[in-house]
């Protein structure tokens, strides 16, 4: 149509559309005027009325026919077809309440589920950090795939010497005690360089931020920029706050200011309470050695123009550098700039695996949740046999039939949609509040935004595309004549047809779920009941900073002596030990040491013989946590600062260093100061930071020779733990009522480190349930629609004296070896996966026998629940009153 035409009829449309009654009145009145002008034609020849009558409707043809036409050349034709579609599609579920609802609800769980885990997803890998010009900020990953751990000196190097940044802002995580003038607490701050607002361009909500022209040196600038969050719960948005004079660590700092509410920090799992400049916490040594790596993260805002890859190779000439210039304190530097936001491999690379499985998975629920719903569409769609024939019969198109079907689909993928979002959406707004480590600030940001939403609408209407396509075949190659004749869409024949196909695929998608959930479930318990090198059972850990309570490095030894001395005197207490960090109780403290053979005078990072984790400990130690001493001696007291340096070694040191365990005892070994330690005992092998870790060599100092003001007490006892905890901490108080500290048993801190497979295993346990309801309402809707089809059938075969066992063979029979083979594909597929799972659940293998039968048995009971009313209707038939009433 020519565009000025298109103009001038553009007011007739929308007439059409907004005052469709009054149009459609005036069709009517203009189509009759029509038939009356060719009826008065036909009598002006001289037929009768009659005979006119009949000549002007057989020339004029019907009269709704031709409304048709004229409807379809306005613009309103369509919108109102698809209005009467809805209103027709509402009122066939309104017909069937019992579908709907399983329908909707089906695809409700399974949007629900994606919406959740892409929420997951999006929180922590697509969506950038909320700070301005957040595509352009990067961070430092070293060698080995740890990001950050590097001196300040280094980090200083790596700022003013590299052309690819805008500016390189370096910060660490650590935790302190903060004084406000009430109880003292503990807190979480970010130590940060004094450019760090700086680089990541933001501004503060109240108040000022500290900048680099603060700093003066260690012990300079006692300034606090407190985190939105924390001025919000702890100081109720008082704007007096400001100026303020508070503790930290017993020294003073001044409030300067509240950072923005969308500011969480640079690290996406964990937010600060408060900022800190680095030199206003770190002294003169910690600031100047260059071989101490504790910087957590180094970040900035790549230049105009520069691509990572050129950043890179800036800051490795900056690494040869470093390298050629202070060769004792820097090895090789293999420096690639990532994302910030998840520290580069150690957190993203994990995180995105678990993730990308569990959408997987969710992936899975949806299509087996689709493959459901088309089954019971194609069933619905022979059930309704007689009325699509009778609609062919009259000349309607199959195409018309097929878009009916289709907002029918639609409708129900909308409603379930909206439902799975709904639930989906409360699910993520409580995780979201959820802190499963109370002790640590963690910020996981799961609250669902426009993408969810957006993924969530797509999800909802593929879906219904998807399973509103399965009865496409069936309508486009019937016949109106042999419908009306058979009464039935459905053949049943000894085909595989393709309703069948869909549900051998949803059983197989279910097993992979439930060999997944139960081959998760069965490492976590493995893992609760392993052996982890030491007994963490009746033990309570009391976590301490000496520090936090002001205590010069001096002091250290003599509190820590009375602290185990006072504990010793609780009623029920049968031993007590200290050490800086225990196993597998992430307390955050554990660091690597660089160790050399005693032959090596090059010490020198390509040198190391190892790099073993550190552990300072009482004497008492090894007998509380119970970790088998091998081969030598355990520490006594003796072994303090005047006598020579010694250590405990476990397995894998001795045989890394050594060669073997028989040439350790009483060898010695050199720490990269050059100091000799003597080898007086050997352990055997434990976990230390992970379940899932190989094993990795580690040693042991006596606490006296290598002072830690951070500790922990490790009390023993068979006493009530919440008793024995009130006790600890009265005794605690009495010694320092200024002394913040955290108790809790050994198991319980456990649970970070079983955190992950926890997770995973409820993880797959819910989806597991999901596919398992998925799985018997798919057997169900076969079932009863192959016992439905063949009543006649079955009644004959009853009345000629077949068997029952004969009778359920012939209804069920497909159905169970349909059932048989998806349980045999997605057991072998559930093999396969859930070799996955051995990085995140420890100790979790497919191979376990108890698995395999539980698979086995989940499936036939599956198969009992879903079977079962049909087999009750097929058993019940009586061949007299069917047979009597077809």
């Amino acid at each position: 149509m020519p565009l000025h035409r298109w103009f001038y009829t553009l007011p007739l449309r929308l007439r059409s559309l907004f005052r469709r009654r009054e149009v459609e009145r005036e069709l009517s009145e203009e189509l009759q005027d029509h038939f009356e002008q060719k009826t008065r034609e036909c009598m002006a020849s001289g037929l009768t009325r009659d005979e006119a009558v009949r000549k002007a409707t057989r020339e004029f043809g019907g009269v709704e026919q031709v409304k048709e036409q004229v409807r379809a050349i306005r613009m309103d034709n369509w919108i109102h077809s698809v209005v009467s579609d809805c209103r027709y599609g509402a009122r066939q579920l309104r017909k069937n309440p019992g579908f709907g609802a399983v329908a909707i609800l089906t695809l409700a769980a399974a949007i629900g589920a994606n919406a959740v885990v892409f929420s997951a997803l999006n929180a922590c890998l697509l969506r950038p950090l909320n700070v301005p010009q957040p595509e352009s900020l990067y961070g430092l990953q070293f060698s080995e795939g740890s990001r950050g751990y590097q001196s300040y000196p280094n980090y200083l190097d790596q700022r003013d010497r590299n052309g690819s940044f805008d500016g390189l802002a370096a910060y660490n995580m650590s935790q302190v005690g903060l004084d406000t003038g009430e109880n003292p607490s503990r807190a979480w701050l970010y130590e940060v360089s004094g450019n760090y607002f700086d680089v990541l361009r933001i501004q503060p909500y109240l108040g000022r931020f500290f900048h680099s022209s603060d700093e003066r040196g260690a012990s300079s600038a006692p300034y606090i920029v407190l985190g939105y969050g924390y001025w919000h719960s702890h100081f109720h948005d008082d704007p007096g706050v400001v100026g303020r004079t508070v503790e930290v660590n017993k020294r003073p700092f001044t409030i300067i200011g509240v950072a923005p509410a969308q500011f969480q920090g640079t690290f996406l799992l964990l937010s600060p309470d408060f900022f800190v400049p680095i030199v206003s916490l770190e002294d003169e040594g910690t600031l100047n050695t260059r071989g101490g790596r504790w910087i957590f993260e180094t970040i900035g805002h790549l230049k105009a123009g520069v691509t990572p890859a050129q950043a890179s190779a800036d800051l490795n000439s900056i690494g040869e550098y470093l390298q050629k210039t202070y060769p004792k304190d820097n090895g090789k530097m293999d420096v690639t700039v990532v994302r910030a936001g998840l520290y580069g491999d150690t957190f993203e690379g994990p995180i995105r695996g678990f993730v990308a499985a569990l959408m997987l998975l969710a992936g899975l629920i949806l299509l087996a949740a689709c493959a459901n719903l088309g089954s019971l569409f194609a069933a619905r769609a022979a059930d309704r046999s007689r009325e699509v024939a009778v609609r062919l019969a009259l000349g309607s198109s199959r195409l018309r039939i097929l878009r009916q079907l289709f907002t029918e689909a639609l409708l129900i993928s909308l409603a379930g949609g909206a439902v799975g979002i709904l639930g989906g959406a409360m699910l993520l707004r409580r995780l979201s509040a959820w802190n499963p480590f109370p002790q640590f600030p963690t910020n996981v940001p799961l609250n669902p935004d426009a993408n969810v939403y957006v993924v969530a609408v797509l999800l909802a209407f593929a879906s219904g595309i998807l399973f509103g396509a399965v009865p496409v075949r069936q309508v486009l190659h019937t016949d109106p004549y042999e419908l009306i004749k058979s009464g039935s869409l459905g053949k049943l024949g000894r085909r595989i047809t393709f309703r069948e196909v869909l549900l051998a695929v949803q059983i197989a998608i279910c097993a992979v779920l439930v060999t997944s959930s139960m081959v998760a479930v069965r490492g976590l318990l493995r893992a609760m009941h392993s052996n982890f090198g030491f007994e963490p059972g009746n033990v309570i850990l009391a976590d301490t900073d000496l520090d936090m309570a002001g205590y010069s490095d001096d002091a250290v030894p003599a509190m820590q002596k009375r602290m185990i001395e006072s504990m010793q005197t609780i009623p029920g207490i049968t031993s007590v030990a200290l050490a800086n960090c225990p196993p597998l109780a992430s307390c955050g403290r554990l660091s690597r040491a660089s160790v050399f053979t005693d032959a090596t005078s090059d010490l020198r990072p390509s040198n190391v013989a190892a790099s073993p984790l550190v552990f300072k400990i009482s004497p008492e130690f090894f007998a509380v946590a119970e970790m088998p001493l091998l081969a030598g001696r355990t520490f006594t007291g003796h072994d303090d600062m005047k006598a020579p340096r010694v250590a405990v070694i476990n397995e894998v040191f001795a045989r890394e260093v050594f060669g073997a365990l028989t040439d350790a005892l009483g060898r010695y070994f050199k720490m990269g100061n050059g100091t000799r330690v003597q080898v007086v005992g050997i352990v055997k092998d434990g976990k230390y930071t992970a379940l899932t870790e190989d094993s990795q060599s580690a040693m042991f100092f006596p606490i006296v020779q290598s002072p830690s003001s951070a500790s922990c007490l490790l009390v023993r006892s068979d006493s009530d733990p919440q008793q024995l905890a009130g006790a600890i901490r009265s005794r605690l108080r009495d010694l320092d009522a200024g002394l913040p500290a955290f108790i809790q048993t050994w198991s319980g801190a456990l649970d970070r480190v079983l955190f992950g497979s926890r997770l995973a295993t409820v993880a797959l346990g819910v989806l597991g349930v999901l596919g398992a309801i998925l799985s018997i309402t798919g057997i169900f809707g076969m079932a009863a629609y192959s016992v439905s089809k063949r009543l006649r059938e079955l009644g004959i075969r009853m009345a000629l004296g077949a068997q029952r066992k004969e009778v359920l063979e012939a209804a069920l029979g497909r159905a169970i070896k349909l059932l048989a083979f998806g349980s045999a594909a997605g057991l072998l597929l559930g093999i396969l996966a859930s070799r996955v799972l051995a990085s995140i659940v420890y100790q979790a293998t497919p191979r376990d026998p108890l698995v395999l039968a539980g698979v086995v048995l989940a499936m036939g009971l599956l198969g009992l629940l879903g079977a079962g009313i049909p087999a009750q209707r097929a058993l019940s038939i009586d061949p007299s009153i069917l047979l009597r009433e077809e």
